[in-house]
């Protein structure tokens, strides 16, 4: 699976500009819907597009590789 990690790289953007980010300013930032900024943010598994990533990427400035995780899963068990 993997994780998109939007909530820990917009806190330390704000931690790093001593001060708060919503989620309504990425969306005015980037472009994107503040509902799909919210699904990715807080849906696991969440389908992000590619222009998605590179929006977040270039407002966070950062690489796919900061802001996506691959988070192993175990093999369903079969019955």
């Amino acid at each position: 699976m993997i994780r998109v990690k939007l909530r820990t790289l917009l806190d330390d953007k704000a931690f790093n500009e001593g001060r708060r980010i919503t989620l309504n300013e990425v969306s005015e930032e980037t472009g994107i819907g503040r509902a799909t900024l919210n699904r990715i943010a807080n849906t696991r598994g969440y389908n992000a597009t590619l222009e998605n990533i590179s929006a977040l990427c270039r407002y966070l400035e950062c690489t796919p590789g900061d802001l996506l995780e691959y988070i192993e899963t175990p093999p369903a068990k079969s019955r």
